[in-house]
């Protein structure tokens, strides 16, 4: 794992507006955001594809709400694993491979990783965990079940500290 701080040196504050915009609503007009930042629309369209180039912006996804497909229980599961030679990489990606499961954090503390799931019953889940348990190495769980979720689909650049915003825009400053 690669602890170097990788930041886009050549994001600007133009850059960083764009992105703002684009991840509040990708299906944003160009030509109102050129009108919004005042710049043209050949070069919002230079800056986006530059920026899908450097893998700043990642993909292009639609929002799907998991409620319209019945996926109403998240659960929060603690994985506790044996710790041998590449175990956070390879059960992380065999966590992350399962079906139903939506994000993986491997974790420094009591708790190896906290693994985010979504299903639609509490049958489902019960075979989630199985699965879980069954990849080799794995110790034991332990999950939490959310009663109510609050704003789950954070913005990245709206929600930059200004110290952050300083690093990007200008990564050579200490």
């Amino acid at each position: 794992m690669d602890d170097t701080l990788r930041i886009d040196s050549d994001l600007d504050e133009t850059d960083l507006a764009i992105l703002e915009r684009v991840e509040e609503d990708f299906d944003t007009n160009l030509e109102t955001l050129a009108e919004e930042l005042e710049i043209s629309k050949s070069a919002v369209h230079y800056r986006i594809n530059k920026l899908k180039d450097n893998d700043v912006i990642q993909g292009v996804t639609a929002d799907v709400d998991p409620l319209a497909l019945g996926l109403e229980m998240v659960a929060i599961t603690d994985v506790s694993v044996t710790h041998e030679t590449g175990y956070s990489e390879d059960i992380g990606e065999k966590l992350s491979a399962l079906q139903g499961v939506e994000q993986v954090f491997y974790t420094m503390g009591d708790i190896d990783f906290v693994v985010i799931s979504r299903v639609q019953s509490r049958d489902q889940l019960n075979e989630l965990i199985d699965r879980i348990v069954a990849i080799e190495g794995v110790n034991e769980t332990s999950s939490k079940f959310v009663m109510q979720e609050f704003d789950s689909n954070h913005p990245i650049v709206s929600n930059l500290t200004d110290e952050a915003l300083d690093m990007i825009l200008d990564p050579h400053n200490e």
